[in-house]
């Protein structure tokens, strides 16, 4: 335990370190090592994550490493905004969508089917999902969908008013999940507590749930000091090789939008290994927290901030998605609305996720 507890906190100082390296020196070899560090950043983050959310329970935890990773996907989309000029209009909308399809069809039909293959049928909090989904819903549809469809300006920008009644909305929206998930209805977003949670496992099973006491207070801060340094450098190294990634964009002829897709994938790769982790310990309730709540979080924060940054600059932003996106987007909705409104999940609801997923991959590739 004190290997592993060491190799976590050295990992984010060595990435910090790569990433000042990588910045000031540009060679093949800082090259490789700088992806080597992102990778072993994505561990530790999971890591520190999970420190955190043992000792402060649910769902506060999963908000923890959701909100964190959020703001720093903020930080990121408006950084690019910043350098790369009216080049990245369409940025800011092509990170949310792909986040959004990230985490309702990866990250859940990960969930849903490594779940299902160990535990057969796994339980979750119904209120909570339903909840959920029906801000994501609304998030989704005010943000991406309607811009296509004022008549101020021509669509899929927004005017002034507009974005910052749009931004204003989604901040509400988010506000009021927030609130509803860690006050009002808690109980919403909890595991169930069950004498049965133990049966039909074997021993190997049962050693992946966690019945080690919380850690204590001094942990817990240090773990959330070293969280939010491996998010910087997951970030801060994603940045880095971001050239790099849009240069074998452009080299292989797909859309640029796929740039948004990597930076999703880059940034959501924390939450995606701890809801995994989650999943496998029959724990998709918590799984559920981490999609759910980083998909609401990805929006609800990042188009209030990019709308403030694109009026203090002047640039204008294009929020209102294509026909094949929106059609992309209705069709995740609408199955993670069914496929989540039982309250009960099997491997099939797994697999009908991430044939979603697979689609809208190949379809940003292949448009």
């Amino acid at each position: 335990m004190k290997l592993k507890l060491d190799w976590t906190l050295l990992t984010p100082i060595l990435a910090l370190i790569v990433l000042g390296a990588a910045a000031m020196i540009h060679n093949t070899v800082l090259f490789i090592v700088s992806a080597v560090a992102l990778a072993l950043a994505v561990f530790a983050t999971v890591h520190h994550a999970e420190v955190v959310a043992h000792r402060v329970g649910e769902p506060f935890g999963t908000l923890v490493l959701a909100i964190a990773v959020t703001v720093i996907e903020v930080a990121l989309i408006v950084s690019v905004m910043l350098s790369g000029g009216p080049d990245k209009v369409g940025l800011p909308r092509d990170t949310v969508f792909a986040a959004i399809m990230i985490c309702s069809g990866a990250i859940v039909g990960l969930c849903l089917l490594v779940g299902g293959l160990r535990h057969h049928v796994q339980d979750f909090q119904l209120q909570g999902a339903s909840a959920a989904l029906a801000i994501l819903f609304a998030l989704s549809v005010l943000t991406m969908v309607l811009p296509n469809f004022t008549s101020t300006i021509p669509g899929p920008t927004l005017s002034t008013s507009q974005l910052i009644f749009v931004g204003v909305i989604s901040l509400v929206l988010y506000v009021t999940f927030v609130f509803v998930q860690t006050i009002r209805h808690r109980d919403y977003f909890l595991p169930f507590e069950s004498a049965s949670v133990t049966e039909n496992r074997d021993a190997d099973e049962e050693a992946d749930v966690p019945h080690a006491p919380p850690p204590s207070n001094g942990e817990a801060w240090l773990a959330l000091v070293f969280l939010l340094l491996s998010l910087v450098s997951v970030v801060g190294l994603a940045k880095l090789l971001s050239p790099a990634v849009e240069a074998g964009v452009a080299a292989s002829g797909a859309p640029e939008a796929v740039v948004g897709v990597v930076i999703a994938a880059l940034v959501l790769l924390p939450e995606g290994l701890a809801a995994l982790r989650a999943a496998r310990a029959n724990r998709l309730q918590t799984s559920l927290n981490l999609a759910l709540g980083s998909a609401l979080a990805s929006i609800g924060l990042t188009i209030p901030t990019v709308a403030v940054v694109s009026i203090v600059i002047g640039q204008p932003i294009e929020l209102g998605l294509a026909p094949k996106e929106i059609t992309m987007l209705a069709l995740s909705l609408l199955v993670s609305v069914i496929t989540l409104g039982t309250g009960r999940s099997t491997v099939l609801q797994g697999v009908v996720h991430l044939v979603i997923f697979a689609a809208f991959l190949f379809l940003s590739v292949v448009p």
